[in-house]
C-alpha cells in the first residue's frame, strides 16, 4: 500500500517551493521570472522550485485552498508560509518566507 501525506524532508535541507500561476499572463510570467532570479540569487542551489498553472489544472487551487494568484507556498522548511504576489521586492520575499537566514 503507497503512503499518503507530505513527503519525508527530515534528511532535506533545501528550501521547497511552489508556485502557482494561472496560465502565461505577464503577472504570472514577471511572478516567474522574479522567483526564479531570487532563488538563484539568494538560495544558493539550495531549493527545490515547482512551477504549476492552475490554468491547466483548477481542481489543484481548490485543493491548496488557493484564493490569489500567483501564490508562492514554502513547504519546507517548517514553519509553512504562503506569499502572493509578483515576488519582485527580494528583502520582502525573504521575510514573507522565513528563510532570512539563508540571504
Amino acid at each position: 500500500m503507497e503512503k499518503k501525506g507530505p513527503p519525508d524532508l527530515s534528511s532535506n535541507n533545501n528550501v521547497m517551493l511552489k508556485l502557482y500561476v494561472c496560465g502565461m499572463s505577464g503577472r504570472s510570467m514577471e511572478a516567474i521570472d522574479n522567483i526564479k532570479k531570487y532563488c538563484a540569487q539568494h538560495l544558493d542551489g539550495d531549493y527545490n522550485l515547482e512551477i504549476i498553472d492552475i490554468y491547466k489544472n483548477p481542481e489543484i487551487a481548490s485543493e491548496q485552498q488557493l484564493i490569489f494568484s500567483p501564490s508562492l507556498i514554502k513547504l519546507y522548511p517548517l514553519p509553512q508560509k504562503i506569499l502572493v504576489g509578483n515576488f519582485s521586492d527580494s528583502a520582502k520575499v525573504s521575510r514573507g518566507l522565513g528563510i532570512a537566514n539563508k540571504v
